[in-house]
């Protein structure tokens, strides 16, 4: 008898860890105290903020054989994420992550992911490709393109998609996890062939098409083949075009008490726009709330917001 895979709603692939975040802000981690626990990495916090909305949410990704690894596997089913596809790596240790809070605008991140992080691991033979296939948004992230094995399995799975439905290219360009600007650019390129949706800032973007203004930076994303580009602007908020229309939403006003895990959330609630059948304004709109709100929180993964709250602070318009 064969059995169908789990249908999720939103399926993502990419970086899991733990975040070990200072409860102290304005001190050197030299100086520092004490400090939280929380789940972490991008595609894993946009997996809790997809769930946080009531989607049916799994993450491919893998941890290691150890304390962490076990916390990890138990947070993402309390938050939410269906973890049949997150395997346990009998060698690689669980990564960790820490930062320094600098409210309003400098947060460090200090990885830990030597000698190699698990979620880069993950071999094509291991990805599931009917879940893959089945998945109405699949997630990825550009981080995932830069080891192999992991690199091979991504483009299995968007082989196996073939821009099925809607994939989610998650630009998310950080410098550390490549060994040169030109060698990501080869890399995402061919990855954003596959994608029908591409979400990054003015830097990822230019690792990506090589232009960050956002105007120009999208209409390149979109001659790549996407159907929809959005670039993110920080404090000049959003922009997104399609062939047919471009929309620019402000950001909502926040004091910021951390910044990281904001396009996390952002990305959660575009996936929850995109699955509701939305207009773009009112996508972009929830998203930037849905930012706004975990900025304006201390961790990432337990701060997404739910619905509710975004609808409310959209009703009220208040300050952060």
């Amino acid at each position: 008898m064969t059995t169908s895979p789990p249908h999720s709603d939103v399926l993502a692939f990419g970086r899991l860890g733990v975040d070990i975040y200072p409860l102290q802000d304005g001190v050197g981690l030299e100086d520092v105290s004490t400090f939280g626990k929380y789940l972490g990495g991008s595609a894993a916090n946009v997996a809790v903020a997809a769930a946080r909305h009531g989607r049916s949410v799994s993450l491919i990704s893998r941890v290691g054989d150890d304390p962490f690894g076990r916390y990890l596997l138990r947070e993402l089913d309390r938050l939410g994420v269906g973890t049949d596809f997150v395997a346990v790596d009998p060698e690689l240790p669980t990564p960790v992550t820490f930062c320094e809070i600098f409210p309003p605008d400098d947060f460090p991140l200090y990885f830990y992911r030597q000698p190699k992080a698990p979620d880069l691991n993950v071999e094509a033979n291991d990805i599931d490709l009917d879940a893959v296939r089945a998945a109405t948004i699949f997630w990825f992230t550009a981080t995932g393109l830069s080891q192999e094995p992991s690199r091979g399995a991504h483009l299995a799975a968007l082989e196996a998609r073939q821009r099925a439905s809607t994939t989610i290219f998650d630009l998310d360009y950080r410098p550390m996890f490549w060994g040169d600007a030109e060698t990501a650019s080869t890399h995402v390129a061919e990855a954003l062939a596959f994608a029908t949706v591409a979400v990054g800032n003015r830097e990822e973007c230019e690792i990506a098409v090589g232009e960050t203004e956002p105007r120009r930076a999208a209409s390149a994303l979109l001659e790549r083949g996407v159907e929809l580009a959005i670039v993110k602007q920080g404090p000049k908020g959003v922009l997104a075009m399609t062939r047919s229309e471009t929309v620019e939403v402000p950001p909502h006003p926040v004091d910021v008490v951390n910044g990281l895990g904001a396009g996390d959330a952002f990305g959660g609630a575009l996936c929850h726009g995109l699955l509701s059948g939305w207009d773009l304004e009112t996508i972009l709109r929830f998203a930037n709330v849905a930012g706004a709100i975990v900025a304006s929180r201390r961790e990432c993964s337990t701060a997404m917001p739910t619905t509710r709250e975004i609808d409310d602070i959209l009703l009220t318009g208040a300050r952060l």
